[in-house]
């Protein structure tokens, strides 16, 4: 079997008992980061029996070497630096390749920032819709025009690097007083969550980080309603 093993996203007591005893038997452990992964490995007393690389850089090379141990009955364990994977980590090739040769994809479900961020930002739940990463250059402000038209709520993950660069150039196509929230650093000893307007947000992460943010961001911003497009 194949299986998706959900790793902390900062707190590294987030991890179900389950996932532990799945990484503790499986046959071989993908990650992105074998270093990483062995501060989570030492954390809980898990034991690898053997511990491979599988990351952007190999996807499709790993996958291929990965599926044949899979056909000759080993069962392999795929993990990411945080989080899900396959949620904006390398896990689609894998998963592709396990279920075409018939392989069961088992999920281990666990941490997810996509999640997190969207059940803490006091935003409509109900509906929503995740664009991962924004490219940097090219359909950039396509992508960010259809989200101020979104009529859902919409999850995005950005560098601490480019979030303040992000919150400006949604300002300018959704304007100042679309509500939203910023997930800063989610379950390390720093989380902070930044609500309000736009403009709000901007000027107290501003205020706190003059220059670059510190911390992994995820940003959460409200549909458009009606009322926002009778307003507009």
């Amino acid at each position: 079997m194949l299986y998706l093993v959900a790793t902390p996203i900062g707190n590294l007591e987030d991890i179900s008992l389950r996932a532990i005893r799945v990484l503790q038997e499986a046959d071989i452990i993908a990650c992105e980061d074998t270093r990483h992964a062995r501060i989570l490995f030492e954390r809980h007393g898990i034991k690898p029996r053997r511990l491979v690389s599988y990351h952007s850089h190999n996807e499709q090379s790993r996958a291929a070497e990965l599926s044949e141990d899979l056909r000759t009955g080993a069962s392999v364990a795929l993990i990411t630096d945080a989080g899900t994977p396959g949620i904006s980590d390398p896990a689609w090739a894998i998963v592709r390749e396990a279920i075409l040769t018939g392989i069961d994809v088992v999920p281990i479900p666990g941490a997810s920032a996509v999640i997190a961020a969207l059940s803490a930002s006091g935003l409509d739940t109900n509906r929503f819709v995740f664009e991962g990463f924004l490219p940097l250059k090219k359909g950039r402000k396509r992508r960010i025009a259809a989200i101020a038209d979104e009529e859902r709520t919409t999850v995005i993950y950005e560098s601490p690097f480019r979030i303040k660069k992000l919150v400006a150039e949604l300002i300018e196509v959704a304007g100042n007083d679309r509500q939203a929230a910023v997930a800063r650093e989610i379950t390390k000893l720093h989380e902070t969550f930044y609500r309000g307007t736009l403009k709000e947000i901007l000027d107290n992460i501003t205020k706190q980080f003059p220059n670059d943010v510190k911390g992994e961001c995820v940003l959460v911003i409200e549909g458009m309603t009606r009322n926002l497009k009778k307003e507009e």
